[in-house]
């Protein structure tokens, strides 16, 4: 995992830390709701980022019996229970304590307390967004902002920048719906500032879970990645076609790459012995995220084969019907 990864979560942990305990004092000296989903907020992502820590740790754990491949998908799971957090704890609360607040709706005492606390917290959490925003640039390259996510394969820093991009609308709709609450005497604003902020919550959460879903069942590197690789692949002596490229995350910086190749016939097996050695050499040294590299040899005709069988068993599996 890359040092960034951690450097922007510890970061984040600071500061939600200390603005949740503010928060918290504040909701409770003023009787704000607004402010209470938002202490309830900062609480959520301070754990969260514990669970990314948590997920940094273990997925760094080297490679055994039972996990052949390492531990490298562990950070994948972690952010995908962060996702849920935000959803079940942050979005649920914050909308039943808005909910609540329009029913049994009551004033705010001493509201400069909450400017206060809600101008701080924005400059605490605009610190935490702009040293996550600047990892995520190191890996952005000239992508929009939407595709650089999806083509992220770095849950870690990706879902501390949403978070605190959430936290930032949610200081917002709370500094909206107090100010309008006192200045027009409509109590109930400050409630529905709440379901606003849990709304801004529950969709941040169904994106990260998006996107963490697909990390976790199995994404392949980046094109540039599979590219690089058949171009080092045809250049290999002795090698006539690939046959099929495949690659898998593993992890962040760990990707597995599985080649089919199709040799010349003539070639003595010493040579397609040297030849597999020195394509992994290459490949690993001109990508330091590929930490392994099957290579398989196979005829054209025989790999022609083998794909058939293998759809004639997934169509019998599937009642005869190729699968949506």
């Amino acid at each position: 995992m890359a040092h960034g990864s951690s450097k922007v979560i510890y970061a984040a942990l600071a500061g939600n830390g200390l603005i949740a305990i503010t928060k918290f004092a504040a909701a409770a000296y003023t009787g704000s709701s607004a402010m209470a989903s938002e202490a309830i907020h900062s609480l959520v992502d301070t754990g969260n980022q514990v669970l990314l820590l948590i997920g940094i740790k273990r997925s760094k754990r080297p490679a055994d019996a039972a996990h052949p491949f390492g531990y490298g998908t562990e950070v994948y799971f972690w952010a995908f229970v962060v996702a849920i957090m935000i959803f079940g704890v942050g979005a649920g609360v914050s909308l039943y304590e808005g909910y609540q607040k329009i029913l049994h709706p009551h004033e705010i005492s001493s509201p400069i307390v909450n400017y206060v606390v809600l101008g701080l917290a924005m400059v605490f959490e605009a610190g935490a967004w702009w040293v996550a925003y600047k990892e995520f640039e190191k890996t952005r390259g000239r992508r929009n902002l939407i595709d650089a996510v999806r083509r992220s394969k770095d849950p870690t820093v990706f879902t501390v920048l949403f978070e605190d991009s959430a936290a930032m609308l949610g200081l917002i709709v709370a500094l909206v719906g107090i100010s309008l609450a006192q200045y027009t005497g409509i109590k109930e604003l400050d409630g529905y500032a709440s379901v606003g902020i849990g709304i801004i919550l529950a969709g941040t959460a169904a994106v990260l879970a998006y996107e963490t879903k697909g990390l976790i069942i199995g994404e392949a590197a980046s094109r540039e990645l599979v590219d690089g690789v058949r171009t080092i692949a045809l250049a290999a002596n002795g090698v006539e076609r690939i046959n099929e490229l495949r690659t898998m995350h593993l992890g962040p910086n760990d990707v597995l790459v599985a080649i089919s190749l199709d040799v010349a016939d003539a070639m003595p097996a010493g040579d397609v012995e040297q030849t597999i050695s020195g394509l992994e050499v290459d490949i690993m040294a001109a990508f330091p995220d590929v930490r392994r590299v099957f290579a398989e040899i196979q005829s054209a005709a025989g790999h022609a084969a083998s794909v058939a069988a293998e759809q004639a068993r997934t169509r019998a599996e599937n009642g005869g019907t190729d699968p949506a």
